[in-house]
């Protein structure tokens, strides 16, 4: 069997929190008993970063795991394909320090990712451990053993630099309450986050794909000591001395040292000598040709070696002109065997890349030494879809509006609302399905498999709206009589949706025997279980929500549809109904009137707030769980 081509056919990455400027590294990482570093300026000034990312806050709490980072990176990079979560065949992941000894980092990110059934693979090295799991994606999609595969990288090393960390450890009282440079060092360099990529034997429809043509790894390990490294110290002549599961508990490895992650500063340098000698060795074969090379993505760790790549490169004469290099290290940081994937995804939705043009891409690493080369070449797709732009912003979050009479309980429920619809749309942002209708890449058949979905739960609504009528005593007439208006305006809402569907080009049968996917049962048994309770009148909290994504979401989400599928309105009119029958005028009106009656009491209103806070996690996984029957 001939060897398949391989495509890296979409990108995503996840930088946790905000970005941290140099000036406030120490409000995350905290200062070594008090004191700020006095080496921090030297370094910073060395590696010419200007910002990174941490997944911690202020009190040194971790916010995000590795793994969670990871899974976010391939939910976004999946919410940019044509790839449904489901599909996916195997999963390679990467990291210098997994969150947990066991099990294997891709069991973890699988588990937060949202992928079926696959193949996994994990990877466990310093920088080049990304390049790693490219390799073993790219090698099982070009043999034909997966159809596709996401291969990802996440890093955090943010916690283990925290000061808390070294409170106790015996070199920090030798050396005067500082830090030993060779881990001094490495706190100032390094940052958190995670990317991925999707590698498929097509190129995508929907816009830039990049062909693989090669990938290659070198390790010197056999010639080199260990240069960066944490779990041990080195002895004065190199080899390694106990480890840190050899010491009687953690707590004496901890005081020693042992768990630290350091770096060999003598040895460091080696990392570009070595990564630019199997570079000339490329050239000499003639799989790289300097002058061919359009873009160098390179991940040199800190701008002191960019200027040594350079002379090296020009005095073999291979040099490859500055305004050809692509990094961000200077704005995201240095994020190990992420950074690959970060720079990929930033570069591909650039708009500098044209059709033909190469990218080598350069990871070195000084765990042991290490070097890593890959070649892309860059394939444009001639698509409709490739120069989708929506015409409106879709992505603007406004929560709906709710007119109050100024009363104090009124005002702590609109205020408690107002916070839970930012979350909640936030949150459907990152759903893999809307990701697809924000950036253009939805295609017909998972339109008509979202309408499949939706109708199962759709038609239920009317019926949950009634059981909650029929429950509303008799003093409260009016609420009950809302109730019974609204249950008659939704009965017909799933012909509509049905409608579309034949539209589309799907066959009735298919959508009427379908069945609810493991979201869609959870969130019709949690609204007729609280419509079967006496006077449900929290379920307003279910209405804020519904109503609210259908006056403020649905017409969005159906403009966009109609836009990148050009369908017409016929197609796309279940969304575009819904903007104006949800709307504050007509649906949401009867919301409003609820919660300025007598019945809205602050025990009423927490309720209502739980039940809107209920239905939108639900609402999320029904459209998380699409097809997850």
């Amino acid at each position: 069997m001939l060897p398949k081509n391989v495509y890296i056919t979409a990108s995503g990455s996840f930088l946790p929190n905000h970005p941290v400027e140099n000036e406030e590294m120490e409000n995350y990482l905290g200062m070594i008993d008090g004191i700020p570093s006095r080496m921090k300026a030297v370094f910073l000034r060395k590696n010419g970063i200007k910002r990174r990312y941490y997944a911690l806050d202020t009190e040194q709490n971790t916010t995000h795991q590795a793994y969670q980072m990871a899974a976010l990176a391939v939910k976004n990079c999946i919410g940019g394909s044509s790839v449904s979560s489901h599909d996916v065949n195997l999963l390679s992941a990467a990291t210098t320090q997994s969150d947990l000894p066991v099990p294997g980092f891709a069991s973890m990110v699988h588990a937060e990712s949202g992928i079926g059934k696959c193949a996994l693979v994990s990877h466990q090295s310093v920088c080049a451990a990304g390049m790693m799991a490219i390799q073993s994606a790219f090698m099982q999609v070009q043999a034909g053993m997966a159809r596709n595969a996401v291969c990802c990288a996440a890093e955090l090393p943010s916690r283990m630099f925290k000061a808390k960390r070294f409170e106790g450890q015996h070199e920090l009282n030798e050396n005067g309450g500082t830090l030993p440079a060779d881990t001094d060092f490495l706190r100032w360099m390094l940052s958190d986050g995670a990317g991925a990529l999707l590698l498929q034997q097509e190129p995508s429809s929907l816009g830039i794909s990049l062909k693989v043509e090669w990938i290659e790894l070198q390790s010197y390990a056999h010639a080199y000591e260990l240069c960066m490294y944490a779990g041990t110290h080195k002895e004065a002549n190199g080899t390694i001395g106990k480890t840190w599961l050899d010491y009687d508990n953690l707590t004496e490895a901890n005081a020693c040292g042992a768990v630290n992650l350091k770096q060999d500063m003598q040895l460091v340098d080696n990392m570009v000598k070595l990564g630019i000698q199997h570079f000339f060795e490329l050239v000499d074969k003639g799989v790289v040709k300097p002058e061919a090379i359009d873009w160098l993505v390179c991940h040199y760790s800190s701008h002191h070696f960019k200027p040594q790549i350079m002379d090296l490169l020009r005095k073999g004469g291979a040099a490859i002109p500055a305004e050809k290099w692509f990094t961000n290290l200077y704005t995201v940081g240095n994020i190990g065997s992420a950074s690959v994937y970060v720079m990929l995804h930033e570069l591909l939705n650039s708009g500098k890349l044209k059709h033909g043009q190469q990218i080598l891409c350069m990871v070195p690493e000084s765990g042991r030494f290490l070097s890593s080369y890959m070649l892309l070449t860059v394939q444009q797709a001639g698509g409709v879809l490739a120069g989708f732009h929506a015409n409106e912003d879709i992505a603007a979050i406004l929560p709906p509006q709710i007119n109050v009479q100024q009363k104090p309980v009124q005002e702590w429920l609109v205020r408690q609302l107002t916070g839970l619809w930012f979350d909640f749309e936030r949150g459907l942002q990152q759903v893999p399905v809307v990701q697809k209708i924000f950036n253009g890449t939805l295609t017909l058949e998972q339109y008509k498999r979202l309408l499949v979905n939706l109708r199962q739960q759709v038609i239920d609504g009317s019926q949950w709206i009634a059981r909650a009528a029929s429950n509303v005593s008799m003093e409260y007439f009016e609420v009950r009589s809302a109730f019974i208006r609204h249950s008659s305006d939704e009965h017909r809402d799933y012909q509509l949706l049905e409608k579309n569907y034949l539209q589309c080009g799907g066959q009735l049968e298919d959508i009427q025997t379908g069945s609810k996917n493991i979201g869609s049962e959870a969130l019709s048994a949690y609204m007729f279980h609280r419509a079967s309770q006496p006077n449900p009148f929290d379920l307003l909290g279910g209405m804020f929500v519904i109503e609210g994504l259908g006056n403020r979401v649905s017409g969005k989400w159906g403009r966009a549809i109609q836009q990148q599928l050009s369908l017409n309105t016929e197609q796309v009119s279940f969304f575009l109904y819904h903007e104006t029958s949800d709307s504050n005028d007509n649906h949401f009106e009867r919301f409003e009137n609820a919660i300025q009656s007598d019945l809205l009491t602050q025990f009423m209103a927490e309720k209502i707030v739980k039940t809107a806070k209920t239905v939108a996690r639900l609402y999320t996984l029904q459209l998380e769980e699409l097809d997850n029957f």
